[in-house]
């Protein structure tokens, strides 16, 4: 058996009504000054003021930072640092999406360490210091939580990760019930982003691929391949929504250590473009990138098929399971197709220019990936 690293989130605190608890653990371990990161749309919908009111009920001074977008731009993840720094705040919490909890993990970084963000995007650069660090998913689909990556934009269009194991929250809260009312087609994006945080974990080439990454990733697969349709079209089971999110987490754990690949790569670009949310550029690319790496992965893809589609038991092949995963984003109301969001076909070149500077994720491929097949992709994805 290979040598490998695993590292997760040292804590986990998952349960229906577990947010009861936040400010028992903050008291315990973030101190007496927390800033909470999270985006305006929380706030507004009043997802934000209960978890105030029990942060200050346990005496901790509490400041918000609601500025956060999808796919955070740079100086979105300043304005934190700053306000951070401003508010001498002790800890970070990051409330919401990945995105939330993304720009969380940098300002808890770059307010504690000299570190200056230009400087560490890449894999193992990012050193710290950092402040503590709790995070609390709103939805089930980065898995951000437990992850050793944050995703920015930078300039106008490109996305850069800042990936290192010192941005692993110290905390990972999960309360399923802060992700009942979310949107039918929000829970369907990220759900599919989650699937495929599964599949890509798997089947990463990566030399830390390991044993608890592929039983992690298809036990998520599991959980959420029984579940999506469920939690897309009834909202309030409660039951789809734990599964959800604790496949989330578990497929979150399992790319955090061997990570992702190609169909990561080439949603980036869909994202980071044509502002297309990165759940469903994923869901876009899926198949797609898929059959294209089908000769390198027909005996993995088979493995993986029965967890998610039960169905599929006893008679799983790899491109069984391919189908599967795209009649399923069909089924939980996914666009399927490049045109179908609007992207025009005249910019497949740029968008294959740009997947290819995904090289950090490229690497992971099962199948080495040229221009010319990331072009080709696009095309039949169109």
């Amino acid at each position: 058996m290979s040598p490998f690293t695993f590292n997760t989130a040292p804590s986990l605190i998952f349960g229906s009504g577990s947010m009861a608890r936040l400010g028992e653990i903050a008291a315990q371990r973030l101190g007496p000054r927390v800033l909470l990161v999270t985006d305006a749309g929380l706030v507004k919908a009043g997802l934000i003021a209960p978890a105030l009111h029990v942060l200050e009920e346990a005496g901790i001074a509490v400041d918000v930072f609601d500025a956060v977008v999808a796919d955070p731009p740079e100086d979105v993840v300043l304005a934190g640092v700053a306000k951070a720094r401003d508010f001498e705040a002790r800890a970070v919490i990051g409330f919401g999406g990945g995105s939330s909890i993304d720009v969380a993990k940098l300002v808890a970084l770059l307010a504690a360490s000299n570190e200056r963000l230009p400087e560490i995007y890449g894999v193992g650069i990012a050193k710290g210091p950092r402040l503590p660090l709790l995070a609390i998913p709103t939805t089930a689909g980065t898995g951000s939580e437990v992850t050793p990556i944050s995703i920015v934009t930078t300039g106008s269009h490109e996305k850069k990760g800042v990936v290192s194991a010192i941005i692993i929250p110290d905390i990972a809260l999960l309360d399923p019930d802060l992700t009942v009312n979310l949107p039918p087609h929000v829970t369907a994006a990220t759900g599919i982003d989650a699937m495929v945080h599964a599949i890509e974990a798997y089947t990463s080439t990566s030399p830390n691929n390991n044993p608890v990454s592929q039983a992690l990733a298809k036990e998520a697969l599991r959980l959420l391949g029984r579940n999506i349709e469920r939690a897309v079209h009834h909202g309030h089971d409660i039951e789809a929504r734990s599964a959800m999110l604790l496949g989330s987490m578990l497929a979150g754990q399992a790319f955090a250590n061997s990570p992702v690949a190609a169909v990561h790569a080439l949603a980036y670009p869909i994202g980071g473009h044509f502002g297309i949310p990165h759940g469903l550029s994923n869901a876009l690319v899926l198949p797609h990138v898929l059959r294209f790496n089908a000769s390198a992965c027909e005996a993995a893809y088979a493995e993986l098929a029965p967890h998610a589609f039960p169905e599929l038991e006893g008679r799983a092949t790899g491109s069984a399971f391919v189908e599967a995963l795209a009649i399923l984003c069909t089924k939980v109301g996914l666009q399927p197709r490049l045109r179908d969001v609007g992207i025009p076909q005249d910019a497949m070149p740029m968008m294959a220019e740009d997947a290819m500077k995904q090289t950090r994720l490229l690497v992971n491929n099962p199948r080495p990936l040229t221009l010319e097949d990331a072009r080709a992709i696009y095309e039949a994805a169109w």
